[in-house]
């Protein structure tokens, strides 16, 4: 941004994971958001999903939590999300009726909408980190996913996930 008056962007670093008991299975995300001295946790788990379910959450509920535009920084160990991201490839399932490239319907396609949105609202730099190598942050954030697995009682239902798997729905 330049400035001639326009107002620089804050700057956020996002750590994202998630976790599934099972794929599918029960699922959680955990995030953990830096800005300055301040720093927010979030958490949540759902009763049936997938991993990479959760690896879109995770990442998707910490932009959509950011009250205006930012420059992000975020730290994934998801490579389908990192990767899919820096492909571009949502937004060309996007442009194809959400197909993919052999025709076939795309998965998660409400997760990709709504992440697709916010990487367009935000000035997002996507980093990829081993997961389970002992770098600090990311344990946390896969320590926040299981355990919000773990409080069964607070488990919310992935409602797109349990109709496209739902044979009778």
């Amino acid at each position: 941004m330049s400035a001639e008056g326009k107002k620089e962007l804050k700057q956020v670093t996002i750590w994202c994971d998630g976790a599934c008991k099972g794929n599918p299975g029960p699922g959680g995300y955990g995030a953990i958001l830096f800005s300055g001295d301040k720093r927010k946790e979030l958490s949540a788990a759902y009763r049936r999903t997938t991993n990479n379910r959760m690896e879109m959450l995770g990442l998707i509920v910490s932009l959509e939590t950011l009250k205006f535009a930012c420059q992000v920084k975020v730290y994934s160990d998801s490579k389908y999300v990192v990767d899919s991201l820096k492909l571009g490839y949502p937004k060309r399932w996007r442009q194809n009726g959400w197909k993919l490239a052999d025709k076939k319907p795309a998965k998660n396609v409400d997760l990709w909408q709504r992440l697709l949105e916010q990487m367009e609202r935000h000035q997002v730099e996507l980093n990829w980190v081993k997961g389970h190598a002992g770098t600090e942050l990311n344990e946390a954030v896969d320590q926040l996913a299981n355990a919000a697995i773990k409080n069964a009682a607070a488990m919310l239902i992935d409602e797109a996930f349990e109709k496209e798997s739902d044979l009778f729905g």
